[in-house]
């Protein structure tokens, strides 16, 4: 499956939720499908889950998404039972999947190792898990995550290959455009 197809999949489905982009290639892809509601991350490994839970926590009246690569959610695996310890059911966590650091040349990393990222979330308390290998199955499995009222992990197995697109430097900019872009709180 090619991570591309399957971010504009995710954005077509999470209609207006945000989606928080992990560092690298899963930003770098949101960025052809971009829109406000976009959180772009540069030069932090391993945190689009921790901003993806503090945003869930601070707006439980919003189903979150998190688009993360396999290598930046290794660089936080502890990410995984502080997102489920929370008490959070309002985020999905994907975790694009093709054995390593790409962005960082191309090291080899989890599951080419055996790591099973998917029983890794199980194991960390995750009920809802699924790991999906083509844009068909990943389309189902994200409709019913996004539709649901509980936490979620995806991984998707993805091809190698590096992102043409990049966001903005401004990380300013990014920022206020994302909190603007979010709605306004329920009462």
């Amino acid at each position: 499956m090619q991570r591309l197809d399957a971010t504009r999949i995710a954005v077509e489905l999470a209609g207006e939720s945000p989606i928080i982009g992990g560092v690298g290639n899963s930003t770098f892809d949101l960025v052809a499908c971009d829109r406000p509601q976009n959180f772009y991350m540069w030069n932090s490994m391993g945190q689009a889950s921790s901003i993806g839970l503090g945003l869930a926590l601070a707006r439980p009246d919003l189903r979150v998404v998190v688009l993360d690569g396999d290598g930046s959610i290794l660089m936080n695996l502890g990410s995984l039972a502080t997102e489920i310890t929370s008490g959070v059911t309002n985020l999905v966590h994907v975790i694009w999947d093709n054995g390593g650091w790409e962005i960082t040349g191309g090291q080899p990393a989890g599951s080419p190792f055996g790591v099973d990222l998917e029983a890794v979330a199980r194991g960390c308390g995750f009920q809802q898990t699924a790991t999906v290998t083509d844009v068909r199955a990943f389309r189902a499995v994200f409709a019913e995550a996004v539709a649901d009222n509980l936490a979620w992990v995806i991984v998707g197995k993805i091809a190698l290959g590096d992102s043409p697109y990049r966001p903005s430097k401004n990380c300013i900019a990014l920022r206020d455009r994302f909190i603007t872009a979010l709605p306004r709180r329920s009462t």
